[in-house]
């Protein structure tokens, strides 16, 4: 069985986009090592407690990439390019609020899950976000781990490091579930088996964007309407927002 040991930063980020830092009184999650190539992995000692404040982090992971194009939105617009948008608007909008933020590509790249998950448990960040996009219902589809909560320990296996944050993403989604509501979006809620969210040592919530379907208080619109993503992207930073007022009381 690959393991992970939660103590250690052994994964260097791909990229950071540098919003206003903070000294923050919150501990910092334990970032995740990732799994051995061949064999188990022997015991590590942790690495030493930091000496500095940890600093409020995102992680947007924007799904597929490269070959892997995920759903056909349209017969011109593909999943992985949607998400890939929707990131790097994201991006921008929480760099501008002094947020801190890590993405898993900018360009079309074809990540592994194992790659993904690095790059989320190397941050130590305290959210994370993976954006999907989907042709088929209406409005903001919210998915956290259909993990089992576990405790929190040294070691803890690569498939299943979520279990021990499934209660924190749940609040997450909760965050961001208000603030789409607030917009009159309409959001479905569900849990689900996903990697690499799964193997994502943080509070993590998968965003599924659908377009937004005609009805008695809402007007249809594409997934590729700018008003309609932005509206989306100023919610799911509202939420960001009150997600760091609450980590910095913890």
């Amino acid at each position: 069985m690959r393991w992970i040991d939660r103590r250690r930063r052994l994964w260097p980020l791909v990229v950071m986009c540098c919003g206003a830092g903070m000294a923050q009184q919150a501990a910092p999650p334990p970032a995740a090592m990732a799994p051995p190539q061949t064999g188990a992995m022997p015991a590590v000692p942790a690495a030493p407690r930091a000496t500095v404040a940890p600093r409020f982090m995102v992680v947007l992971d924007a799904a597929h990439g490269g070959s892997d194009i995920g759903a056909r939105i349209s017969s011109s617009l593909l999943e992985k390019d949607i998400t890939l948008n929707l990131s790097v608007l994201l991006r921008s909008t929480l760099s501008a609020h002094g947020v801190g933020v890590i993405t898993t590509r900018e360009s079309d790249v074809n990540l592994t899950p194992t790659a993904r998950a690095e790059t989320a448990n190397g941050a130590s960040a305290a959210a994370c976000i993976l954006i999907h996009a989907t042709a088929t219902g209406s409005g903001v589809h919210l998915y956290t781990s259909s993990l089992a909560p576990a405790p929190l320990v040294k070691f803890m296996p690569w498939q299943t490091a979520q279990s021990a944050y499934v209660t924190q993403s749940l609040k997450l989604s909760s965050e961001i579930d208000s603030a789409l509501a607030h917009a009159e979006i309409p959001v479905t809620l569900g849990r689900t088996s996903l990697q690499p969210m799964d193997s994502f040592a943080c509070p993590a919530v998968a965003v599924e964007v659908a377009p937004l379907q005609p009805g008695a208080t809402t007007n249809g619109k594409a997934i590729s309407d700018v008003g309609y993503q932005k509206s989306i992207i100023d919610a799911l930073t509202a939420a960001i927002e009150q997600w760091r007022n609450d980590w910095r009381q913890q």
